[in-house]
């Protein structure tokens, strides 16, 4: 449930509206029996799937990408000095504890509750610019070493809005049976505004997210006037405890955060591993911290030579093509959902989707399916391979009336746990993308959204890019703190890791191609089709590849191929 707080609106007046916010409170009153019954989707018994469903939840956001008055900090400085006015914060000691109190829903707070689980807080400044003003507190957990710990390996899922503190929790097992938790110790972070990290970034409620009563995502977000990115902006200041946490909370902060979390954890250089958009954040940390890099691994990575409209476009092409490959996997049955000829695909899926323009359908627990949410599933579920019969399930189940699998589609995609709450923080992603990109206007906006459905045709024209469109962040109260393109020249680095996998939807090879040659670091190719690889793709020859550069360094040769 969300907690009531006293909102206030850009121009001052009371706000009516609440906004969702951390869950401790709920965790902790729902008690352990309730605790003991819910499930993480996270917690599945293979060792990819477990990966599985947080990537995709992650990655999925990267689809769903304002004249300011308020200040931000400006991007860092290579070459300043770290130290300078940070002493006070890099010098912090962290106080290692249980993890009860870091859990924000109860899925989390049964993962959190395994005794190989340690938690702390990093504090930084809200404002680099202004280091002895408000502070926010950035949650840490950690998978101890099972030998003497050489040092940290600092993970980051994706996103934005990926929780790090879930992502360990629920990959421990996965990270015990391998060499690198011997030798390093496993910590995984919440950037700020995300997870357990506050002040918390919020706009809407849990509720608002079920009920779809808040900007929905189809080839663009359906913001068709500068009055709903107005209010779109209150909101996001209201939940959020004002517009100083909103306008703080872009990228370039993160990668500010990091530095502090090295630091304090005591390690001289950084050891990082960052999934889809945790790999901006690992190409923008070595851009920005060239001689504290030790070991960086991408996978998934954004490519840094495209703007964000071009990437968003890249993604949509790469999901049309999974979409095209699953129909015609799915016309090798005499009973295809979406027919017998994979050309005729998106035809047949708009004659599924149209009806639910109107009137969404109905689902055992009382929520409804919206044309919006079967986008939504169908995209997360492309994601993967393994997850191909799942859609052509659900959009079965659809076609006859029953909705209850496509909308467990849509909360995998959501990351929603089984007492509602959203493991993915889509505020945050908001917030983060309003921060880092360059805002389109209308113009702009509307014939991106055309380009989209030249792109992506599985996406109905008539519902997804009719009318005028206006950039979600058109409203928000300071301008972005990333330029384009985002990734500075780098210094002298040592050598990277990209690993990129040739079907990747979300993030296009190509992609990977372009982040390992800005980097001058190494490539690992990866034949498959699906988002992330290592540890996610149970390949043998992926995960020894990446372990042996994240233990000794040791960089794979020029041509190296792995298959999924």
């Amino acid at each position: 449930m969300s907690r009531e707080r006293p909102a206030r609106r850009l121009d001052g007046r009371p706000s009516t509206k609440n906004t969702r916010h951390h869950r401790r409170a709920l965790v902790l009153d729902r008690g352990v029996t309730e605790e003991k019954r819910m499930r993480s989707p996270l917690r599945l018994p293979s060792r990819s799937r477990r990966l599985a469903t947080g990537l995709v939840a992650a990655a999925t956001s990267t689809l769903v990408l304002l004249t300011g008055c308020a200040p931000a900090s400006p991007p860092p400085d290579p070459n300043s000095d770290t130290g300078t006015d940070l002493g006070a914060y890099l010098g912090q000691e962290l106080d290692w504890g249980g993890c009860e109190e870091t859990a924000t829903n109860t899925a989390d707070a049964e993962l959190f509750a395994n005794p190989a689980l340690e938690c702390a807080s990093v504090e930084v400044p809200l404002d680099y610019g202004d280091p002895e003003g408000e502070k926010a507190r950035i949650a840490l957990l950690r998978l101890a070493a099972s030998g003497e710990a050489e040092g940290s390996l600092l993970i980051d899922p994706g996103g934005p809005g990926g929780s790090g503190t879930s992502f360990v929790a629920s990959t421990v097992s996965l990270w015990q049976a391998g060499p690198v938790a011997e030798r390093f110790d496993i910590v995984g972070f919440d950037p700020r505004g995300t997870g357990s990290s506050t002040p918390a970034l919020d706009c809407y409620t849990d509720e608002e997210y079920d009920a779809g009563d808040v900007p929905r995502f189809g080839a663009v977000y359906d913001v068709t006037s500068s009055e709903e990115a107005v209010e779109l902006a209150e909101r996001c200041a209201d939940g959020s405890g004002g517009v100083a946490n909103l306008v703080n909370a872009g990228s370039t902060n993160v990668v500010r955060d990091m530095d502090v979390i090295r630091a304090v954890l005591g390690d001289d250089e950084l050891t990082y591993l960052g999934y889809s958009y945790g790999s901006e954040l690992g190409a923008m940390y070595a851009a920005a911290y060239p001689e504290k890099v030790r070991a960086i691994v991408l996978d998934g990575a954004v490519s840094p030579d495209l703007t964000a409209s071009e990437f968003r476009l890249s993604s949509f092409t790469g999901v049309q093509a999974r979409f095209d490959d699953l129909a015609a996997f799915c016309a090798e049955s005499p009973d295809c959902v979406l027919g017998a000829d994979p050309a005729a695909a998106n035809d047949r899926l708009h004659e599924i989707v149209r009806p639910l323009i109107e009137t969404p359908a109905p689902t055992a627990d009382g929520r409804a399916v919206s044309v919006w949410d079967v986008y939504l599933g169908i995209t997360g579920g492309l994601y993967s391979e393994r997850r191909w019969p799942e859609i052509i399930s659900a959009l079965t189940a659809l076609d006859a009336g029953q909705a209850d699998e496509m909308l467990a589609l849509r909360d995998a995609s959501h990351a929603r746990t089984p007492d509602g709450a959203y493991g993915l923080d889509l505020d945050t992603n908001i917030a983060v993308r309003c921060m880092d990109s360059p805002r389109l206007t209308p113009e702009e906006q509307t014939a991106f959204a055309r380009q989209v459905g030249d792109v992506a045709p599985m996406f109905d024209l008539d519902v997804f890019t009719a009318g005028i469109y206006h950039s979600e962040c058109e409203a928000w109260p300071a301008p972005p703190t990333r330029e384009e393109p985002w990734l500075a020249d780098v210094g002298d680095l040592p050598d990277t890791l990209v690993v990129s996998v040739t079907g990747d939807p979300a993030t296009p090879h190509e992609g990977g191609i372009a982040m390992a040659r800005a980097l001058g670091g190494s490539l690992l190719t990866v034949d498959g089709r699906q988002h992330g690889a290592y540890l996610l793709g149970g390949s043998e020859c992926v995960d020894d590849v990446v372990d042996a550069y994240l233990l000794d360094l040791e960089s794979p040769p020029a041509d190296a191929r792995c298959s999924l």
